[in-house]
């Protein structure tokens, strides 16, 4: 295993998943977990349970579906970043189309 990279003020990334797919979310964990880099503080199935989520667990990074039931990953994706401007989204999709893409472009 290399040697962890810290987050800028030395401790692991904080790590928010968040798709509906509860599989794919352990799975992320499962990946994430093998390196001290990172420590997943939280799993959210959809963009409206993220947004509470991130309120109370503070993550650095959020890993986001686009396509979730009751707030979609571009829409939880704009109101999470308007709200706290410093954390980083990462989109997962398995949907390659273009609209989806430029509009999570869009949310930030």
């Amino acid at each position: 295993m290399s040697a962890p990279v810290p987050w800028p003020d030395g401790a692991a990334v904080r790590v928010l998943l968040v798709d509906d797919q509860r599989l794919l979310r352990e799975g992320l964990r499962t990946l994430l977990e093998l390196h001290d880099d990172f420590i997943v503080v939280g799993e959210a199935g959809d963009g409206v349970e993220a947004e509470q989520l991130v309120e109370r667990l503070r993550p650095q990074v959020i890993l986001m579906d686009l396509r979730m039931p009751r707030r979609d990953g571009s829409t939880a994706t704009r109101r999470i970043t308007s709200r706290w401007p410093a954390v980083q989204v990462l989109v997962l999709t398995t949907f390659d189309d273009d609209d989806l893409v430029f509009e999570a472009i869009a949310a930030g």
